[in-house]
């Protein structure tokens, strides 16, 4: 497997640990999972820093472990620079779509991959699907 490959494999493996409400309820794992600089622009147009997204994210949507799930289509990733990969895909919850991205970085000499930015675009109801 390439270096760009496991690169990719990686960051996506993190998404995905993202969207697991064991994860979501759990601030240990999550702030493994978040750059310290993290920064989001939600869906709603909300930015959250850091402290705002562990603070809340067992509340935010997909926290509940007996409630509905995130699910996702059209994930790929590609390496930007060595340490940076960009995620995009789709995801639908409650019936919401919104299209994803997200920066994955791993700092030099740190062996871990954290989320560094993301943001969800609403998709408007009637809109094809991926990339309409």
């Amino acid at each position: 497997m390439s270096q760009e490959t496991t690169e990719v494999s990686a960051a996506i493996d993190g998404e995905l640990r993202l969207m697991d409400p064991a994860v979501r309820l759990s601030r240990s794992v999550a702030e493994t999972l978040l750059d310290p600089e993290f920064v989001e622009v939600g869906a709603s147009g909300r930015r959250w820093t850091y402290e705002e997204m562990l603070a809340a994210l067992p509340g935010l949507d997909g926290g509940d472990a007996d409630g509905p799930r995130f699910e996702h289509s059209g994930m790929t990733g590609v390496a930007l620079a060595p340490g940076l990969v960009h995620v995009t895909y789709e995801s639908v919850f409650g019936g919401n779509r919104a299209r994803r991205s997200s920066l994955w970085r791993r700092r030099p000499g740190e062996t871990s991959w954290r989320m560094y930015y993301h943001q969800a675009t609403p998709v408007p109801a009637g809109e094809g699907s991926e990339h309409s």
